[in-house]
């Protein structure tokens, strides 16, 4: 599943690709990708992308207009940089963002599909979507402390758990423990 230190990379990589560019169009091969009604997916059509943004495991895209597309991979999602106009064929295919100099793929491996897609405004609707997990890489030692030890739990329950540390998911929290050699 992709984390705190895969969605950085995901948002590095997009960066240069999407940033300052045309959303030309959003297509959708799978209506159930999309969680959202409101505002309608149309509206991102020929908006420029102004920003990205992690919220927890999630990939935020920020459009004119303090309109977001919010993406959350879940366990087999992955993005991938195809030519302009991609085809979308295959069973793993979910979607594509395409801008002028190439087209954004999103796809599923598996069968369960669990990846989504969410269209809000604003930073209410950002923070509709946040866990509230505090930031582990720019907190405190004594809020990271405070975050750990607030309920009586396991130490992996706790590093998982996306209301306490944001980011952070089974596998990294596995990489945390051999690390500390518990």
């Amino acid at each position: 599943m992709p984390e705190l230190p895969d969605i950085a990379a995901y948002l590095s990589a997009l960066e240069t690709r999407v940033v300052g560019r045309r959303l030309l169009e959003v297509r959708l091969l799978s209506p159930f990708l999309l969680r959202t009604a409101q505002p309608p997916i149309a509206l991102a059509r020929g908006r420029t992308v102004r920003e990205l943004r992690r919220i927890g495991k999630r990939l935020a895209l920020g459009l004119d207009g303090d309109l977001w597309l919010v993406v959350h991979l879940m366990i087999a999602g992955r993005l991938h940089w195809r030519g302009p106009g991609a085809k979308l064929s295959g069973r793993n295919t979910l979607a594509a963002f395409d801008f002028e100099d190439g087209s954004l793929v999103l796809s599923e491996a598996g069968t369960k599909r669990r990846a989504s897609l969410y269209v809000v405004e604003g930073q209410a609707g950002l923070d509709s979507l946040d866990p509230g997990g505090i930031e582990v890489l720019s907190s405190s030692f004594d809020a990271f402390k405070s975050a750990l030890t607030e309920e009586n739990r396991t130490l992996k329950r706790a590093l998982t758990d996306p209301r306490v540390l944001s980011g952070i998911g089974n596998a990294y929290s596995d990489e945390i423990l051999h690390a500390a050699q518990l």
